[in-house]
């Protein structure tokens, strides 16, 4: 753990499984925008600059500590959930022995907002307040702690809904949940604290009546925005939540300078990064750790995944995941860049285009029904449509390669492993078997080399071949007709043998 104590230490409550969510998953793990709801309230602790934020877990949610790892986060274990004041109980021995101020708050309120947890820890150090709770004054309070004030208006205690009467059932002002606390009173007290008669938990909203019994300040922090402190127990209050962060990111990134044509269509998980003047259309997904460079458009039903897209990109109805994208990218529309894709600078990958594990070179163009897999396409590339690489055996993956300034005939299928040289051509429906040098052309099924027509009286230079496009399709075009096509290769020209 940190040992720092320049600020308070968040006790983050976490033990609970949370039944009524009806899942096997502890609750503070289901996602909220793309992150355990318990996340987004780590992220809030930590703004406290204090020792590590202290999660505690139950054994029915040891999960917990796996999924958040223990990277800034320290954890204690109540060995049987029996209320959140036990649960303070089993964080205290974890607590550093410097710590004077301690924060509570609940793993399932992903809504808070750091200023307020801010505000409460001010308004507990300039009253000297043995405790400053949070309070909100719902339209619906069952479900939440009432708080009870004596004749001059004080605090004098919280009493659960359990087991309150039905007058104090009436009382509007509500529990939030959330506490600042003196932590040497905590570290007095904590274990005096008697259970429920009614369910035999021990609450920690007991801490307020012993506090107000002897004379310490208690004092209340009014929260306008209920939503904000609302725990989630089941799936109806999650999708709220999520409704509602979702509609604080778009707003967000909206008065950072992003143009959102349909907002309330467009959903950006929390640790999305988007330049100014990148344009979302309608429908589009941004999710994980993508990053969006500034002038880039995202078309209108596009799902971008753990990705880094580059500036001045138009991306059109198309899915890219755990891929990087370079700058002055054309992909789509209906393109699927899978993950370990990487895209050069001014490339382009067509409709209806796959790319898995593959690198496409500055300038190179992938054109529609093709799929590239574990290939190195260099610069300036020709892949003509329904070109495949054909790259598993039914056993392994095997990789292609094609050098700077190729051109590859549609519907060819290059059989990896296999090489394309700089400046090679292959004819239409060619069935590439063999490596093919540089400068070369291979035609037919499986594939024979020769020289390209033009190529008898001058040495190809890499690059050309991309350029001389009209020619290139003249070529193919003639090579299901062309003898030399049907007939072997004088050997000085005929490839090695893959081995």
């Amino acid at each position: 753990m940190n040992d720092a104590t320049a600020g308070p230490l968040a006790v983050i409550l976490a033990a609970g499984l949370g039944t009524r969510m009806r899942s096997r998953r502890p609750k503070v793990l289901h996602p909220v925008c793309g992150r355990p709801m318990l996340a987004h309230v780590l992220d809030v602790a930590r703004t406290l600059r204090g020792p590590d934020p202290l999660v505690v877990v139950s054994p029915a949610t040891e999960r917990v500590r796996q999924e958040i790892g223990a990277d800034g986060v320290a954890y204690a274990l109540q060995a049987e959930p029996l209320g959140t004041a036990d649960a303070l109980r089993s964080a205290m021995d974890a607590v550093p022995p410097g710590v004077d101020e301690i924060i509570v708050l609940s793993g399932d309120v992903p809504l808070l907002r750091p200023a307020t947890v801010r505000e409460l820890v001010l308004l507990r150090r300039s009253e000297d307040a043995t405790i400053a709770l949070a309070v909100t004054h719902p339209a619906d309070p069952r479900g939440y702690g009432r708080v009870v004030r004596d004749l001059d208006g004080r605090v004098a205690r919280i009493i659960e809904e359990k087991d309150a009467d039905e007058a104090t059932r009436r009382i509007g002002e509500a529990n939030a949940g959330l506490y600042a606390f003196n932590a040497a009173w905590v570290r007095s007290r904590i274990a005096d604290v008697a259970p429920s008669p009614t369910t035999g938990e021990y609450y920690l909203p007991e801490l307020v009546a012993m506090a107000h019994a002897e004379g310490g300040t208690v004092v209340t922090l009014d929260v306008a925005d209920e939503r904000e402190l609302a725990g989630i127990n089941d799936r109806v209050q999650l999708a709220e939540a999520e409704g509602e962060l979702r509609r604080r990111i778009v707003e967000e990134h909206m008065r950072a300078g992003v143009t959102m044509l349909d907002p309330r269509s467009v959903t950006v998980e929390s640790g999305v990064e988007i330049a100014p003047d990148v344009v979302l259309e309608a429908g589009v997904i941004l999710q994980g750790r993508t990053r969006i460079g500034a002038d880039s458009v995202i078309g209108a039903g596009s799902r971008v995944v753990d990705s880094v897209v580059g500036e001045r990109c138009r991306v059109w109805s198309s899915v890219i995941e755990s891929s990087e994208i370079g700058d002055d990218v054309r992909i789509g529309p209906w393109a699927h860049l899978r993950p370990g894709t990487r895209v050069g600078d001014g490339a382009e990958v067509g409709n209806f285009a796959e790319i898995k594990a593959s690198t496409l070179g500055p300038g190179s163009k992938q054109h529609h029904f093709s799929y590239l897999g574990d290939a190195t396409i260099g610069t300036h590339v020709n892949i003509g449509a329904g070109t495949v690489t054909c790259n598993y055996d039914g056993r392994r993956k095997h990789p292609t390669r094609i050098g700077d300034g190729a051109f590859i005939g549609s519907d060819t299928m290059l059989v990896a492993p296999v090489d394309v040289g700089a400046g090679a051509r292959t004819g239409a429906g060619s069935v590439v078997t063999r490596d093919v040098p540089d400068g070369m052309l291979a035609v037919g099924v499986p594939a024979r080399l020769r020289r390209p027509r033009d190529a008898s009286e001058r040495e190809i230079e890499p690059g050309t071949i991309a350029a001389e496009a009209g020619e290139a399709s003249a070529v193919m075009a003639g090579a299901a007709d062309d003898p030399a096509a049907q007939r072997p290769v004088p050997a000085a020209e005929d490839a090695a043998p893959r081995a």
